[in-house]
């Protein structure tokens, strides 16, 4: 059996742990409000947690964004929750008791994590009660909503930049000079440092390990382009542990007392080339037992090897057992409009057309404004486009108007 340390959550205080605590102590102690964001797998809920257990009181609230449920009640039942509140009566009278709690109990920043999942009246309700508490009682909060993307991607952005006056009034109160912020990855000699850290960490396991020596062969296969799609040449903290536990765990299986560079090889090799490769489980399936002492990783990746070859090969002459196993159920893929639809709601209403057509895949949807919005909820691709005749709204070239009268 492997040793439990290599599935057991550690924490360490990285480059990028130390920026974005930063960001998060910044905002708690100017009462600043940020839409902060990093790659996904970075360690963000790992260091909010470190925070809230360092601040050691309800000072900082930390949330996190409720999926699949957009009503303002969800998030609020959140902040109940996190104060060690009961949920006990109706929303309607404990909403206008939700500030008061945190006015009592001191709280000075919210940090909801998982932003990019928030709804919009998830948002309108952090407005609502933030004003609440300026107005009643001149609490100002501070509030960071941390949210994961890659690239030039900034979520929430597009909601924040509509012109509704409800958008402006919050983006006016973030922060002025750094209102969205992205905690960059870790550089190369970063990596060293964790690798150093690490070292540490497992020295009771393997006393002569030493990672160091690795740091350059590890940053080259974690910036390749699986893992680094934008190319930016930083890394994750997740993607270090992930190629070192699985080097450690097969050379903990081997009983040696350092990683081999062999070992690393194979393990980045099934991570970052062959992440994506389609396996058949048959027979008994995985095994709890350990892998044979005598290289274990060797003897894992040689397996690998041969029973693709094999795969290939009878994918070649048309095997009728693996042509019987390979076929999965299509799942249906996610058009990549969603979202608010920007029709003037008094040209919409006057029209008397509810039927809104994605610019993207030609499906249609009955739209009805909510909190004087239309949005179009996320859907599935059609496979054909439309030949629709009715009236519908649609966009062509740069605007949008009733088409099909």
């Amino acid at each position: 059996m492997t040793h439990p340390l290599f599935h057991k959550e550690i924490f360490l205080e990285t480059a990028f742990e130390k920026r974005f605590q930063a960001m998060l102590r910044s905002a708690w102690n100017k009462r600043s409000w940020h839409v902060i964001v990093a790659d996904p797998g970075s360690g963000k809920t790992m260091g909010i947690r470190d925070l809230v257990k360092t601040a050691g009181s309800r000072a900082i609230l930390a949330i996190v964004t409720p999926k699949n449920n957009e009503d303002e009640q969800a998030l609020g039942d959140q902040l109940y929750t996190a104060l060690g509140l009961q949920l006990r009566g109706h929303w309607r009278t404990r909403k206008p008791k939700l500030m008061g709690h945190l006015h009592q109990y001191g709280t000075e920043c919210i940090i909801v994590d998982d932003a990019h999942d928030l709804s919009l009246e998830h948002l309108m309700f952090i407005k609502e009660i933030t004003d609440q508490g300026r107005l009643q009682y001149n609490h100002p909060l501070g509030l960071c909503l941390v949210a994961a993307g890659r690239g030039q991607m900034i979520p929430l952005k597009e909601t924040l930049d509509l012109p509704d006056p409800t958008w402006l009034r919050f983006r006016r109160r973030l922060d002025p000079l750094q209102p969205f912020c992205r905690i960059a990855g870790h550089t190369s000699e970063e990596v060293r440092n964790i690798l150093a850290s690490l070292e540490i960490v497992y020295h009771e396991l393997f006393p002569h390990l030493n990672l160091r020596q690795w740091s350059s062969f590890i940053y080259h296969w974690l910036t390749q382009s699986h893992f680094d799609p934008t190319h930016s040449g930083r890394v994750t903290m997740d993607h270090v542990m992930k190629l070192v536990t699985t080097a450690l765990e097969w050379t903990y299986e081997a009983h040696e007392t350092d990683v081999r560079a062999e070992t690393l090889e194979q393990a980045a090799e099934l991570l970052v080339l062959r992440r994506d490769t389609f396996r058949i489980i048959d027979g008994d399936g995985p095994s709890h037992d350990a892998l044979p002492a005598e290289s274990a990783s060797g003897t894992l990746a040689s397996e690998t090897k041969k029973d693709q070859e094999e795969l290939d090969q009878n994918e070649r002459v048309g095997s009728p057992e693996v042509q019987k196993a390979v076929p999965q159920p299509i799942k249906p893929v996610k058009c990549t409009f969603s979202g608010v639809v920007p029709i003037d709601l008094q040209l919409f209403l006057d029209s008397g057309v509810l039927l809104v057509e994605c610019p993207d895949c030609t499906s249609t949807s009955a739209l009805s404004p909510h909190n004087g919005i239309l949005r179009f909820k996320s859907h599935n691709r059609r496979k054909t486009r439309s030949l629709s005749t009715e009236p519908r709204w649609a966009k062509r070239e740069m605007n949008w108007g009733v088409v099909g009268k």
